[in-house]
């Protein structure tokens, strides 16, 4: 079996954080917002965890869901307006996975709520991604 590339590993979590970030559409347009926004946080994490690859030499990012953890261990240098962010995203993700929190965090989140987040995750994949390539 041939093992990957970098530029390989690195194709790979672009590819799935693009097509995550496609999915949190779908779900937006289907009046699931906390989940639209539980995919644009793993959207997000895909691309870091690309960012993560190209600068290691390993190919194996760390395992977790936390964004500036990841993004810490990265040349990237993120303004604190990105950092702010993506401490606001993160809760998505880590909060999102259990059930004790989902209804609190429904509760925060209405159509128009998840689109500025979206809108906002969208930007920052896209800047990321322009970083790894």
């Amino acid at each position: 079996m041939k093992l990957k590339t970098k530029g390989e590993h690195i194709e790979y979590w672009a590819t799935q954080s693009i097509d995550d970030l496609e999915a949190s559409e779908v779900l937006y347009v289907g009046k699931k917002y906390l989940q639209a926004l539980f995919f644009s946080h793993l959207a997000l994490e895909k691309v870091c965890k690309a960012c993560w690859v190209k600068d290691h030499a390993e190919n194996t990012p760390p395992k977790t869901h936390n964004l500036i953890f990841i993004l810490a261990q990265t040349n990237l240098e993120i303004s604190p307006r990105q950092k702010e962010f993506l401490l606001e995203i993160n809760r998505f993700q880590i909060e999102g996975r259990y059930p004790e929190q989902l209804t609190s965090l429904a509760k925060l989140t209405n159509a128009t709520i998840a689109r500025t987040i979206m809108n906002e995750a969208k930007q920052l994949q896209q800047w990321l991604l322009n970083k790894v390539q």
